[in-house]
């Protein structure tokens, strides 16, 4: 049962990473459009306001609508199969929902009287594509798209017999959906109050118990990443109303990434909202891991340090501009799961420190994103600087502290192994499969031959049932996990292998994307 449970979250959490990887492309593209917008900065009466205003006017559909996006991009990404026309009914599924609960709320006298949008803030129902429901924020996306796959897993192949064949496959799973989505259009009218009591009730816990509240969220976000589960924790509080919600001229905004960007296209905003808070767990991308990774060096073997500078310059480089951080976690995480424990804590105790000291920072990623999003809001009202000092204190800390665990527990942290520290090469590669570590016809220096080093560690083409990636690892469900080779799959340049039952999880860093690409056509081929 416990396994079946975390296959579950693991299979829900892969699909949530689809429509995310896409929201930090508009909200960059939105941070620099609020500079064009700024009367500041270019200038009372330029036109270089109104383009700005164009240019944002194209993206805030996209972060006020996640609902949709958010259900649309889940169907498809936990659909084993057929994953175009999952999204395509989770679409329709949105729309008979919609209109199947404003009906509700019609019938039931339920619908409540409003000039704007804005005056059903705190009543529990909200406007969404036109249609006015009950306020289920993203949770409708969610929930909608997570029914759509299961539904669809389950039906998507049925043939149906004789004249009523042309309504099987996918066509039957949309009918199987409506009497579902009908059912749940009512039951959330009376349910979902409820649930929003809870949430309401959640997030006041977490904002009066402070600090502990802040260090509990950022040393779970960091400490579940082996587990890929971490987006389970900061995905609710950056794009639902647990992470906050406030009213900017007239509009709603929920979630603290929404919060962030609304306030920076408005000037008149003198200091940010609290709700900031959650997005202070990019600092130890950019400061504690670099910290750690001058530890590594400093406690390495005098004959690895060159080598392992190889390693270490690329992995560090990743992480504090992109945010991207398992190719140097990934490093020390299975070599000292104490040490882990260790950088989680006190990326948690930094980021309830940062908060403490009054930071309303968009500090959620790598340096690209913190200079795209803070440089136009401003010291004064995000205090970014101390968000900096307090950094520098922490990659202070972070050396001090994994040096003196390193040497005091003797750990064997790159560049301090017994064998030598090294990158995989093709000549490597060969060796290993001379020796019997793994079976393929070659390595080699295209794509394709990548990916079919990449499926034989897998175990084969038979073996593997989906695969998807997030922003960084490569997620596979296999039907028999006992027959995947790591030592194949770290041949191919990936910086560590997660066995969670029959999800695989192989780390690559940035390039994750090119590689899904290569393993998928290798597997179409």
């Amino acid at each position: 049962m416990k396994d079946k449970v975390l296959n579950s979250m693991q299979i829900f959490a892969r699909a949530i990473v689809a429509p995310v990887l896409f929201l930090p492309i508009a909200g960059i593209i939105l941070a620099l459009t609020s500079i064009l917008s700024n009367p500041v900065i270019v200038g009372e009466g330029s036109f270089l306001i109104n383009l700005g205003k164009f240019i944002a006017s194209g993206l805030w559909p996209m972060l006020m609508n996640l609902s949709i996006i958010f259900c649309v991009g889940i169907a498809m990404g936990m659909a084993k199969e057929k994953k175009a026309e999952a999204a395509l009914v989770s679409l329709f599924s949105f729309l008979v929902f919609l209109g199947a609960n404003n009906q509700w709320l019609t019938l039931t006298g339920k619908l409540l009287p409003y000039n704007d949008s804005s005056d059903l803030y705190g009543t529990g129902q909200t406007v969404l594509l036109g249609f006015q429901i009950v306020d289920m924020g993203v949770f409708l996306g969610m929930i909608l798209g997570v029914v759509v796959a299961l539904v669809h897993n389950k039906f998507c192949n049925k043939e149906l017999p004789g004249a009523i064949g042309v309504y099987g496959n996918t066509k039957l799973v949309f009918i199987v959906l409506v009497p579902i989505l009908l059912t749940l259009a009512v039951a959330f009218s009376y349910f979902w109050p409820i649930v929003a009591t809870g949430i309401t009730a959640l997030t006041s816990f977490i904002n009066v118990s402070g600090s502990i509240g802040v260090f509990l969220y950022g040393f779970l976000n960091r400490f579940l990443i082996p587990t890929g589960l971490h987006h389970l924790i900061w995905s609710p509080f950056s794009y639902s109303n647990i992470g906050g919600e406030l009213t900017i001229n007239g509009k709603i905004y929920s979630g603290a990434i929404n919060i962030f960007l609304a306030q920076l296209a408005d000037p008149s905003i003198k200091v940010f909202d609290p709700s900031a808070k959650y997005l202070q767990y990019g600092m130890v991308k950019m400061f504690g891991l670099v910290g750690a990774g001058l530890a590594f060096y400093k406690t390495a073997k005098p004959e690895n340090k060159t080598k392992l500078k190889a390693i270490l310059i690329p992995a560090l480089a990743t992480s504090v501009l992109a945010g991207i951080t398992e190719p140097i976690e990934f490093t020390f995480l299975f070599v000292s799961p104490f040490l882990w424990l260790v950088h989680s804590v006190m990326d948690g105790l930094f980021e309830a420190v940062t908060v403490l000291l009054g930071v309303r920072t968009y500090g959620a990623g790598g340096l690209i994103e913190f200079l795209s999003f803070n440089l136009p809001a401003g010291m004064a009202r995000t205090k970014w600087p101390i968000f900096v000092m307090v950094g520098l204190v922490q990659l202070a800390t972070y050396f001090v502290v994994f040096k003196f665990l390193i040497e005091k527990l003797k750990l064997k942290t790159p560049g301090r192994e017994d064998n030598e520290v090294k990158l995989f090469t093709k000549k490597d590669y060969k060796e290993k499969i001379a020796t019997g570590l793994g079976e393929v016809a070659a390595t080699a220096d295209k794509d394709s031959d990548l990916a079919a080093v990449i499926v034989q560690g897998l175990g084969g083409k038979e073996n593997i049932e989906t695969v998807d990636n997030c922003f960084s690892r490569l997620r596979v469900k296999v039907t028999d996990p006992n027959i995947v080779d790591e030592i194949t799959l770290k041949g191919t340049g990936a910086a560590g292998v997660i066995k969670n039952g029959d999800n695989i999880q192989v780390v690559y860093g940035p390039k994750v994307n090119g590689v899904r690409n290569s393993v998928e056509k290798y597997l179409a081929s």
